[in-house]
């Protein structure tokens, strides 16, 4: 993934007429912070790379997963401050996380872990120089227990300083929602751009996450788009007539669950790889990194794929899939609902106001249109593809700051 980011990034800055040296300043990050968290006599590896602040504080989740390491943070940092760039927001890039598997631990362990996370960054944090938020194996009482911590070793309050907090902390309407509903607002200002957004359209989807589940939620706002297969870590599951994945969710909490596709009573479940090379027209990958690669970019039918999920296709696998006129929707904006959506949660801690939901799904569609239109515009004056079009209209905004 790392690699991915950093030859976009080079091409777009070579296209653009940057020397070496500033190509270099660009790919380097400001600062690392590479440290280890006790629980219990148990040590885990824990980061937070802060990449780019040319634009503003530093922006970016934080994972608990046992394949956490410096080269995945680094990636996911760098991608991050190109995506805020590319969408127009006055923030930059970072990320985070500790190499564990919260599943394995207790729920007191896991507090425990959160908070000596926070406090070891309390003197690199906060609302005004780095922002961190929910990623992987992260959530909203996790964030809740790190802001405490955080104020707490601080000796102040400072509500902006962490973003996807539960809603009596200071979170913001339609957080859980905004990547997957962002996905579906950059796929529409595409497809009418093709002139494709009135025509029937089949679509599967990889991933059934978070992100997943409510793109394809927010999906059934346009009943010419038929969602037709959907797969999880172990299975795909097709049906031509459609999938309804809101029956999908715990009940009451409404989260999805990837278990429960087997009870929407649809057919047999074919492997997990499938979903990739399936006849669909449009892909939505939504799981994770290098899904396509020049090991299986050659299967792919799909006239166009959607990257919710950070660097699906590999930077080989792109450059096969567009010689062949596959259009890529690019994470840094497909997928950047989720940092908008923070960032309108950081603007309302600021100014001590909570917005409606509608109004934040809104100013959301706003920027993203914005943000997709400006994509589009710089692909076809400069017959770019959509990736390379981003790449640089986010690093021509980081050069001049």
């Amino acid at each position: 993934m790392l690699e991915t980011a950093q030859t976009a990034i080079r091409e777009a800055a070579e296209r653009l007429g940057y020397d070496q040296k500033t190509i270099q300043s660009v790919l380097e990050a400001e600062a690392e912070h590479i440290f280890a968290i006790e629980v219990n006599g148990k040590r885990y590896p824990a980061f937070r790379v802060q990449h780019n602040s040319r634009r503003g504080p530093y922006k970016g989740g934080i994972r608990f997963h046992p394949h956490v390491n410096i080269e995945e943070v680094r990636a996911l940092a760098t991608l991050m401050s190109f995506k805020t760039a590319a969408v127009g927001l006055p923030l930059g890039g970072g990320k985070g996380g500790v190499a564990v598997d919260p599943r394995e631990l207790s729920k007191a362990d896991v507090e425990m872990l959160a908070r000596r996370y926070a406090r070891h960054l309390s003197p690199y944090i906060g609302s005004g120089k780095d922002i961190p938020a929910p990623d992987v194996n992260t959530n909203a009482e996790i964030i809740d227990w790190m802001t405490d911590e955080y104020e707490k070793t601080i000796g102040a309050t400072d509500p902006g300083a962490f973003t996807g907090k539960s809603m009596d902390k200071g979170g913001s309407e339609g957080r859980e929602a905004a990547t997957g509903r962002g996905g579906v607002i950059a796929l529409v200002e595409l497809l009418k751009r093709q002139n494709l957004l009135d025509k029937p359209l089949t679509i599967a989807m990889q991933g059934f996450g978070n992100v997943g589940y409510f793109f394809a939620k927010v999906l059934q706002d346009y009943p010419n788009l038929k969602l037709i297969a959907v797969s999880n870590s172990k299975h795909t599951w097709v049906q031509s007539d459609g999938i309804d994945v809101t029956r999908a969710v715990h009940v009451p909490s409404g989260t999805p669950r990837p278990e429960a596709l087997h009870d929407l009573q649809l057919v047999t479940p074919q492997p997990s790889g499938l979903i990739t090379s399936l006849k669909a027209d449009i892909l939505v990958l939504a799981a994770l990194e290098d899904a396509v690669t020049e090991h299986n970019y050659d299967s792919v039918k799909a006239g166009i794929i959607v990257e919710l999920a950070n660097g699906p296709v590999s930077a080989a696998a792109e450059r096969f899939l567009q010689q062949r006129g596959v259009i890529i929707l690019p994470d840094v904006v497909a997928n950047a609902g989720g940092v908008i959506v923070s960032y309108l949660e950081w603007l309302q801690n600021k100014d001590k106001v909570h917005w409606p939901e509608a109004e934040v799904n809104q100013k959301l569609e706003k920027i993203l249109i914005d943000a997709s239109g400006d994509m589009m515009d710089r692909a076809a004056e400069r017959k770019l593809s959509l990736k390379q079009a981003a790449f640089e209209i986010a690093l021509e905004r980081l050069m001049k700051n």
